[in-house]
């Protein structure tokens, strides 16, 4: 599975954003982490491609809103009202395994990742 993120560049602060990931080939979950410098990568948002929950991390929730295009096997971050805080290298994950609340929210349950794309949110 290959995946392809774009979207990504330098904003100022309270600006929107959306990243795009495009996925050769779907699997079961896909999400988004990121990591900022020195820092350790960051669950942001994962839902399955059909049905099941959406899951999002406690700092983007009420900002940041998942959605995917299932025909073009593609999932797109909406970022809004984007804080310093927020910029990071942003990275796209597919999972082939089903996950659940408890694990959704961990890198290690992912098994393809995409090249990341950077924000970076100025004031």
């Amino acid at each position: 599975v290959q995946l392809v993120e774009s979207g990504g560049g330098l904003v100022q602060v309270g600006a929107s954003l959306r990243l795009s990931c495009t996925a050769s080939e779907r699997n079961t979950y896909m999400g988004w982490f990121r990591q900022a410098p020195g820092q350790e990568r960051e669950f942001v948002a994962a839902r399955r491609w059909v049905g099941g929950s959406t899951y999002y991390g406690d700092s983007v929730k009420g900002r940041f809103e998942l959605s995917r295009d299932y025909a073009k096997n593609t999932m797109y971050l909406q970022m809004n009202s984007l804080k310093r805080e927020d910029t990071a290298v942003y990275y796209c994950a597919s999972a082939s395994r089903g996950l659940i609340a408890s694990t959704v929210r961990q890198s290690g349950q992912y098994d393809y990742w995409g090249q990341g794309t950077q924000v970076t949110v100025s004031s």
